[in-house]
């Protein structure tokens, strides 16, 4: 028993970096290119928008909630800047974009926090909700930006700074601005404190019903920053841009440690956890899988890092 007991801790603590780490070397062995620096920049690039969206998300899990929504979010939303910035420049573009971001935001948060509505089912509908709108506004066509290569609007997707692309740095100190938010400030321990225990935090004076709203505005807001660097990138969107992010960002907070049953876990986890995720993926076709893989990984991934976080409350993991 004490050798089970001994490996349930190591599985817990441990076993879903052993097993990345077994899979780097394995895809590295197989695929030389893997890891270099080249392709190391371009896959932290491509988890940028996964990361922008998934750090405002890790502050609604950390209150012990969800939001399914952000897939259709960063959908209506790129198609908005897109089409917006042919219209009336890129400037205009992005304000309407960010402000559109936030009243949905508000909208989840509303809903979630103070009708005391399920957040499983409110960003649900809120996801159909908004695909639909997508739909409507771009009457099912997709958009592009004309004149790509004049305006100063693709600074946010290709460019670089240094060596290092543009969404790398935005991904980076938002990730300093979401850790010192949570960490350092009250409205952060307010999160956890919902999380761990929200009837408690509201007998102690904390406003549940406001936290759980501006939590909402902050996910809003990354999916918001996101669409500006996916449109930046793409210089054009599809009404099935974002399909699928959701299940994407939830898996990263999921292998970056952050619990399903909230109270617990970081924005830098998080950015961990999506990056492993990114190089997964990334690994999966170098070595010549089909893209549906992908998904199969991620379903796989996600059913693997509830275990562990689930054994984890309950303080077993074989047993």
């Amino acid at each position: 028993m004490a050798i089970l007991k001994k490996a349930s801790e190591t599985a817990k603590k441990h076993g879903l970096i052993g097993g990345f780490a077994i899979f780097l070397a394995v895809v590295s062995f197989s695929s030389p290119e893997f890891l270099t620096p080249g392709n190391i920049l371009d896959v932290i690039r491509q988890v940028s928008i996964t990361g922008m969206i998934a750090i405002g998300v890790t502050f609604v899990v950390i209150t012990g909630r969800l939001d399914l929504s952000v897939g259709s979010m960063l959908t209506l939303l790129t198609v908005l800047v897109v089409d917006q910035h042919n219209q009336v420049g890129p400037a205009i573009a992005i304000a309407y974009t960010l402000f559109a971001s936030l009243l949905i935001g508000i909208v989840n948060g509303y809903l979630i926090g103070f009708m005391r509505l399920n957040s499983l089912i409110v960003t649900l509908a809120m996801l159909s909700l908004l695909q639909g709108a997508t739909l409507f506004y771009s009457g099912g066509s997709n958009v592009n930006v004309t004149n790509p290569q004049e305006t100063w609007f693709r600074f946010f997707g290709r460019s670089e700074f240094v060596d290092i692309p543009v969404p790398v740095w935005i991904f980076f100190f938002s990730a300093l601005v979401g850790s010192f938010v949570l960490l350092k400030t009250n409205f952060g321990r307010w999160v956890f404190s919902i999380g761990g225990n929200e009837t408690a935090s509201l007998f102690s004076g904390v406003q549940t019903r406001g936290v759980v709203l501006i939590a909402y505005v902050i996910s809003g807001f990354g999916t918001g920053l996101a669409a500006i660097i996916m449109g930046s990138r793409v210089m054009g969107a599809q009404s099935t841009i974002g399909q699928g992010y959701e299940l994407t960002v939830l898996s990263g907070i999921i292998l970056g440690g952050t619990s399903m049953l909230g109270g617990s876990g970081t924005i830098w986890r998080t950015v961990i956890g999506v990056t492993m995720l990114g190089f997964v993926q990334n690994g999966l076709l170098l070595l010549g899988f089909a893209y549906y893989v992908q998904w199969l990984v991620t379903w796989a991934v996600i059913i693997l890092a509830v275990w562990i976080d689930l054994a984890a409350k309950r303080g077993r993991v074989f047993v």
